[in-house]
């Protein structure tokens, strides 16, 4: 790891947390960006490296279990709690929540760098998967409507005849889809396309219907 394939977020109203915790990202080359305040942290432009959210419970404009909940939906990075106020509630809440830990003031050192690069190794295959997925949506933009018409058929297992049929078309002509399919999806197989199709969601239900070439 080095410290421009990563980035540390440290949200919280303590300057001499703030310090600290930048003088450890430093010690163990880590590269860090210090806020007080979570709004500070949603207005500032983020690296685009695997990152992780070291984040306080009690801060001036929100609740940091708050933000957690705000920022769900979004491509936030992982969250790693830390408070000097620490209840089982919050604590459990936090991890329902989808926080790598929650600790408690004063920490060790070692308990928050283990933290650290758990939630790092996490948003790290997020990205890799969220990457892999614009990917196939890519790919898939590129099939031509008739081409997404037969994708469903082909992976729902239905024999090239019975697709064909189901879209008024030739076998060979549906075999010629199914090939430009399996080519521009970079699908190696069936089961591969298959689970592309998945990964898309895409429905792999059908109904008759009649159409031409």
């Amino acid at each position: 790891m080095t410290a421009d394939d990563h980035i540390v977020f440290i949200v919280d109203d303590d300057g001499r947390v703030r310090e600290a915790l930048n003088e450890l990202m430093d010690a163990h080359g880590m590269r860090a960006i210090a806020f007080e305040s979570a709004g500070d942290y949603v207005r500032a432009d983020k690296p685009d490296v695997a990152a992780c959210l070291i984040l306080d419970i009690e801060l001036p404009d929100i609740n940091g279990l708050d933000l957690q909940r705000q920022i769900a939906d979004g491509d936030h990075p992982p969250i790693v709690f830390i408070t000097g106020h620490g209840d089982i509630p919050s604590s459990v809440r936090a991890i329902k929540s989808g926080a790598v830990d929650f600790l408690t003031k004063p920490f060790s050192d070692a308990d928050l760098l283990a933290a650290i690069q758990a939630a790092l190794a996490q948003d790290r295959v997020k990205r890799s998967e969220r990457a892999e997925l614009d990917m196939l949506k890519r790919h898939y933009l590129d099939l031509t409507p008739r081409e997404r018409e037969v994708l469903p058929l082909v992976v729902s297992g239905l024999l090239n005849k019975q697709a064909a049929a189901e879209l008024g078309i030739s076998e060979v002509t549906l075999q010629i889809h199914r090939r430009n399919v399996m080519q521009k999806m970079a699908a190696a197989s069936l089961a591969d396309l298959v689970r592309i199709a998945e990964k898309l969601e895409i429905p792999i239900t059908h109904s008759r219907r009649v159409g031409g070439n």
